[in-house]
């Protein structure tokens, strides 16, 4: 029985319709929790809205719980004593716990009841859960982990030494090592805002350098992430090949 709500809650496979409908259901709830973010006066239709939410997301809660040995493969209780610190669960509880929060009267209510508002936005990242797109994405990330983090690592490397050089070219117009990382910043991503600029020969060179260079390093993890991607969509396909493959075979054996 456990093992069947496990199935059901997950991700939705191909055949499984019961997990699938699971999935809109969860996803349709998730945005009809956000609805009442929108909107600054509080109706009575959106504390209705929010209160049946949060009754639906309590109980999800609770099978994802009750589920935790087989989500974590862990034999025991230490499933459901580590499942409520995993990322996921600290999501659900946290996007939870606003709806559920009685607060005394006085004059930081309303200070106390903003904050508790935009801590409820975290309800969206939910859908994660449910769409294959998203985990789509999400295995091409982990998949490029090595290659994005050089990346990075040498954006850091650009920014810094950017901002060195144009402080010392030009210690008039940058009063700050923090103004020199701020303008090689917005030259990396080629947004220059233009608030900070160089005014001599050679630091408008440096910036003509700096921004051909944050072209180069703004468009390798497109391309990195773009093949990551066309590999998994190829993975997936493939995966779906030999299932069908393996169906076929079944069917033809005695």
């Amino acid at each position: 029985m456990r093992k069947r709500i496990f199935e059901i809650i997950e991700a939705s496979q191909e055949n499984d319709v019961v997990s699938r409908i699971y999935d809109v259901f969860m996803i349709v709830v998730i945005i009809t929790s956000l609805v009442p973010l929108a909107f600054k006066t509080e109706y009575t239709a959106f504390i209705v809205i929010d209160k049946v939410c949060v009754v639906i997301f309590i109980i999800d809660y609770i099978l994802r719980l009750i589920t935790a040995d087989f989500k974590l493969k862990k034999k025991g209780a230490l499933s459901f004593i580590i499942y409520p610190f995993t990322f996921s669960a600290l999501i659900d509880l946290i996007s939870i716990l606003p709806s559920l929060t009685v607060l005394s009267s006085g004059f930081k209510v309303l200070r106390i009841m903003r904050m508790i508002r935009a801590a409820r936005v975290l309800r969206v990242f939910k859908t994660a859960r449910y769409s294959k797109s998203v985990q789509i994405i999400s295995n091409v990330f982990k998949a490029s982990k090595a290659p994005l983090s050089a990346v990075g690592s040498l954006a850091i490397i650009y920014v810094l030494t950017s901002a060195l050089i144009i402080m010392n070219v030009e210690p008039d117009s940058f009063n700050t090592f923090f103004d020199a990382v701020y303008w090689a910043t917005v030259s990396l991503t080629t947004m220059g805002y233009g608030d900070i600029y160089p005014v001599t020969t050679i630091g408008r060179l440096v910036t003509m350098i700096s921004s051909v260079f944050g072209i180069a390093i703004v468009a390798l993890p497109s391309g990195i992430i773009t093949a990551g991607y066309l590999e998994e969509i190829n993975k997936r396909a493939n995966e779906k090949e030999k299932e069908k493959a393996e169906d076929k075979e079944k069917d033809i054996e005695p």
